[in-house]
């Protein structure tokens, strides 16, 4: 039987999980399960770069994104799920690889000057944002990952930890394999106002929402901005709405929600009616599931536990062999 290759990648916890977090990655982890050996964590260090003043909820966050997870079908059975800050050994490699990382290798980071310009009213002036980078590289090649499943713009991501492997390798031995960019499709869905579906833009549909609030907030959704009367022709190849049907709806209603806009025979409140339910109706196996997995909150614990023991042993196995390297 063929081995399967590992992969691995995380998420912050900054919040609850939302539609944009489910199409741009967790379904896509989901269907790896298939195929890889996947390691999935949750990246509470990292969330400490940005959001290092207020870490009152990470708790909280860390404990209903794993039920997030869960909801969406990721199964410890497939996959080994857990918390970064649980493995010590991350905070150990990460330590190792800073005393070999160039300082210009993180300036030149195109993430990190984005981020200084994007978070302009959060002091990101300290070490640990600058070194992000490094801890990201030390989560990945502690598991000796084959790949790592990204979008196009996070590829420079993955190629500053082939070059920390590169250079580690090169000082001490072969000890860690390079990472592959695994490039995943990905489905375009915006937020409400057409802008990147986001928390902090106060935007996004969460997947924990009940089937009340989501219907409140698609009746809150942008749509053709030159349609200003129910009698007028829409367009949708610009209205938001249109782009969750081809999501959420079937290919009939697609179609026949596009002829009837765009000859003023259905309005823009109907059309949102037709896919809020069918929205509803695509996420009510992860509602269901939630509400197991939060009326069970000791097997989640188990969960958490036991995918971190998983995960230890694999980083108490590589970073024996990293002091043995280096000779420490």
């Amino acid at each position: 039987m063929t081995k399967k290759k590992r992969i691995l990648s995380g998420m912050r916890p900054t919040g609850p999980l939302h539609l944009g977090n489910l199409h741009g990655a967790l379904a896509n982890w989901v269907e790896m399960q298939k195929t890889y050996d996947c390691f999935f964590f949750i990246a509470d260090w990292h969330a400490l770069t940005s959001d290092y003043e207020s870490t009152g909820r990470i708790a909280e966050y860390v404990r209903n994104m794993i039920v997030d997870w869960l909801s969406a079908g990721l199964s410890p059975e497939k996959s080994t799920l857990f918390v970064q800050s649980h493995i010590k050994e991350h905070a150990e490699l990460f330590l190792i690889l800073s005393m070999i990382t160039p300082v210009p290798w993180l300036e030149r980071n195109p993430t990190y000057k984005d981020q200084i310009t994007q978070l302009s009213n959060k002091d990101l002036s300290t070490f640990g944002f600058l070194g992000y980078p490094v801890l990201q590289a030390a989560d990945i090649i502690m598991y000796k990952a084959y790949g790592v499943p990204v979008g196009v713009d996070q590829v420079p991501h993955v190629e500053i930890t082939r070059e920390i492997a590169r250079r580690f390798n090169y000082f001490y031995g072969d000890i860690f394999p390079e990472p592959e960019s695994i490039l995943t499709d990905t489905s375009k869905i915006l937020g409400l106002d057409r802008r990147k579906m986001s928390k902090s833009y106060n935007n996004a549909i969460f997947l924990s929402d009940s089937p009340d609030e989501i219907t409140a907030k698609v009746a809150k959704m942008l749509t053709d901005i030159q349609r200003a009367r129910r009698s007028d022709p829409g367009n949708p190849d610009v209205c938001n709405v249109f782009e969750f049907h081809k999501l959420y709806s079937d290919g009939q209603a697609i179609e026949r929600i596009n002829q009837e806009c765009r000859s003023a025979e259905i309005g823009c409140v109907e059309c949102k009616q037709i896919m809020a339910q069918n929205l509803i109706k695509a996420l009510e196996p992860l509602r269901e599931k939630r509400e197991y997995y939060e009326a069970h909150p000791a097997l989640v614990d188990d969960i958490i536990a036991d995918g971190c023991e998983k995960a230890r042993r694999v980083a108490h196995q590589t970073m024996a062999e990293v002091r043995a390297a280096i000779k420490i």
